[in-house]
């Protein structure tokens, strides 16, 4: 064992704690002269106070403080981005990229959502990063909830997301705080990149960014179907397709819509070929009578045999 460590047993526990948990989620930074953390913070994150994730991030508060040196290998964290794959829950997730899977409520809020709901297949969730904090002399959970949270209102969060259980917190406690809220400047973006930080992660906010917008639009698409103005709803339903890459069952969503779009237009190619892709995104739709008109179920049953159109046939739509 090094001599540093058998002056100081305690600090050995806590080096090894902060040691990354994935690769995933942070990207190498070599700190250069006359760099401080404050600069990098403002660069990479654009907040000057983010200074103090940099801090503990990199175990430089351990032990009333390490100062950082010159070429110094620091991590810096960022957010991971991943897709949901069929079967996921928010708890399978939670145990596979947060640790535990009772924290899938922590990763169910983020993106939204809640636990009892089933995250979408196909859909890029973001995953929050686990920053481990050691616990000072005088820090509590409500102190450490305010300053990397901020709020005191958020302790029960992290006594919750540590299994706690009310306990008070010992010097040399680790905590693990999840950030949400680790949105890269164009230049952390950059330096990321550089850093052969994963495609999955903070560059890869794009889809996410685009079923998004896809979803904001969701209602004006089912608004413009029920009130009849089909070709506002082609309109705006080819609009979201074009967005990106979406989530199957925001396909199965827009196609359902545009096939009753298109059946009233009398696109009857166009209706059939939005038919197959509903069907194919919802394995549990059905082609209820009831449900469906006569001339839905007619595109539907040629869907199976008809080609897909080409786009140069689709039916002309003024531009709003």
């Amino acid at each position: 064992m090094p001599r540093f460590f058998r002056w100081f047993p305690w600090l050995s526990l806590v080096v090894l704690a902060l040691l990354p948990s994935s690769p995933a989620d942070a990207f190498p930074h070599v700190l250069q002269r006359n760099e401080s953390l404050a600069r990098i913070a403002e660069r990479v994150y654009g907040r000057v106070d983010y200074e103090k994730i940099l801090v503990a991030a990199n175990g430089l508060d351990a032990g009333g403080g390490i100062p950082a040196i010159p070429g110094q290998r620091l991590e810096i964290p960022a957010l991971q981005h991943v897709r949901v794959q069929a079967g996921d829950t928010w708890a399978s997730l939670a145990e596979a990229l947060l640790g535990h899977a009772e924290r899938q409520d922590v990763l169910s809020a983020a993106n939204g959502s809640s636990p009892w709901m089933t995250p979408a297949e196909g859909a890029e969730i973001v995953v929050p990063y686990n920053l481990r904090v050691i616990a000072g002399p005088s820090d509590s959970i409500v102190s450490i909830a305010l300053r990397f949270l901020g709020s005191r209102e958020k302790a029960w969060v992290l006594d919750r997301y540590n299994f706690l259980k009310g306990r008070s917190l010992k010097r040399g406690d680790v905590v693990l705080v999840p950030l949400t809220s680790l949105a890269l400047t164009e230049a952390g973006r950059a330096e990321a990149a550089a850093a052969t930080f994963v495609e999955r992660s903070q560059a890869a906010g794009g889809t996410r960014e685009a079923q998004r917008r896809a979803e904001a639009e969701m209602p004006s698409l089912l608004a413009e179907v029920r009130g009849g103005r089909y070709l506002d709803a082609v309109q705006r339903g080819t609009r979201m397709l074009a967005y990106g890459d979406l989530a199957r069952p925001q396909l199965a969503t827009i196609h359902r819509q545009l096939l009753e779009a298109y059946a009233a237009l009398d696109a009857r190619g166009h209706a059939a070929s939005s038919c197959r892709t509903w069907l194919e995104s919802d394995p549990a739709a059905t082609l209820d009578p009831i449900q469906l008109s006569p001339k839905l179920l007619a595109a539907c049953q040629s869907a199976a045999s008809s080609p897909s159109p080409s786009p140069s046939s689709a039916p002309s739509v003024r531009p709003r």
